[in-house]
């Protein structure tokens, strides 16, 4: 059994016990996540669609930690100008633990 969710602009094929990576979720470390923007789910070879989401399809799961991703620089520049701006950015991350795929 697998389903594909979306959240954070994102769209992860995840299995019972998988952990993904997701952008940053409410809540703290242990608390139970509910998402119910599911897109599939394929039980034993059959497998039900959205369009785009599946009515009463969610997943539960339960955040593991949170840590933050590598540092991306942006820069910007014009020559002649002196003119010179860099600007760094740190994405949070939420480690999601799968516990429970349901159709409702």
């Amino acid at each position: 059994m697998f389903a594909v969710l979306k959240t954070g602009g994102k769209e992860y094929r995840v299995a019972k016990g998988d952990v993904i990576r997701v952008e940053k979720l409410e809540g703290n470390v242990g608390d139970q996540v509910t998402l119910e923007d599911v897109l599939m789910v394929s039980v034993e070879g059959q497998v039900h669609l959205g369009a785009p989401k599946l009515n009463n399809a969610v997943i539960v799961g339960e955040i593991v930690r949170e840590l933050k991703g590598k540092k991306v620089l942006t820069y910007k520049m014009k020559r002649r100008k002196n003119y010179r701006r860099m600007k760094g950015h740190r994405q949070t991350y939420t480690y999601l633990k799968v516990n429970e795929i349901s159709l409702g």
